[in-house]
């Protein structure tokens, strides 16, 4: 199997989170603007955004033990975290600048770039990476729940007093949720290949299949154009 052939069912799922998440991001938009107000109770919109998270760090989690059963060179791995990091340093600073209030410091770029590099030396285990995956989820969970007077352990799961950002996504609990797309990849793909008979991709999911591709592009891209078009629709609000 070549290195860069590609599942379509795991593309697909993870471009309908990427329809979930335009969809989320387009209605956050509308009320953080102020075009829309929504009266949705903030419970809602973190469950929805959990939701979205899950899918796109399960996937992420299975691709990884995938391509680590195709590959195991730890070098392709490092190289591909620190793309993806780096894009999140981008990020950082594109919501530094505009809207600067709430800039994001640890959002989901940083979390699966650094989480990519942080899963090398898990790759190689199976029914453990469950085991951890709990244990990060439950210690994170935790960890929402308090408060700290420091701030240089924030990218960990650490929230300081008074912390407010766009996009949060700390290794605690959400690196927990690779660790379980990994056991995940391992039992549904095992050696990188699947264990059911393999299918035709459906005419109905193609597109789906087409964003999951150019997930990182779509990502970097779909924010902007959201943006661009509300302020095009309903010009600057006052």
């Amino acid at each position: 199997m070549a290195e860069k052939e590609r599942f379509w069912e795991i593309d697909s799922v993870r471009g309908i989170a990427l329809v979930l998440m335009a969809i989320f991001h387009l209605f956050f938009d509308l009320n953080y603007f102020r075009f829309f107000q929504s009266n949705n109770p903030a419970w809602q919109w973190q469950l929805s955004a959990a939701f979205i998270a899950f899918l796109f760090l399960s996937v992420a989690g299975i691709s990884l033990s995938i391509s680590h059963a195709k590959n195991p060179s730890p070098k392709k791995f490092l190289l591909r975290g620190a793309k993806i990091f780096s894009f999140g340093l981008l990020i950082t600073a594109a919501t530094w600048i505009y809207p600067h209030e709430g800039f994001i410091q640890f959002g989901i770029l940083h979390l699966i770039g650094l989480s990519i590099i942080l899963s090398i030396p898990f790759l190689r285990f199976k029914k453990l990476n469950l085991a951890l995956g709990i244990a990060f989820l439950a210690a994170g969970f935790f960890l929402q729940t308090q408060y700290f007077d420091f701030p240089w352990l924030l990218w960990l799961g650490f929230m300081p007093h008074g912390f407010y950002t766009l996009d949060y996504y700390p290794l605690l609990p959400w690196f927990g949720l690779i660790l379980f797309g990994i056991f995940l990849g391992k039992e549904i793909y095992p050696n990188g290949k699947r264990f059911f008979k393999e299918k035709t991709e459906p005419k109905p999911l193609r597109f789906l299949s087409f964003l999951g591709r150019h997930s990182l592009a779509f990502y970097l891209l779909h924010q902007p154009a959201i943006i661009a078009a509300l302020f095009l629709a309903f010009g600057f609000p006052g």
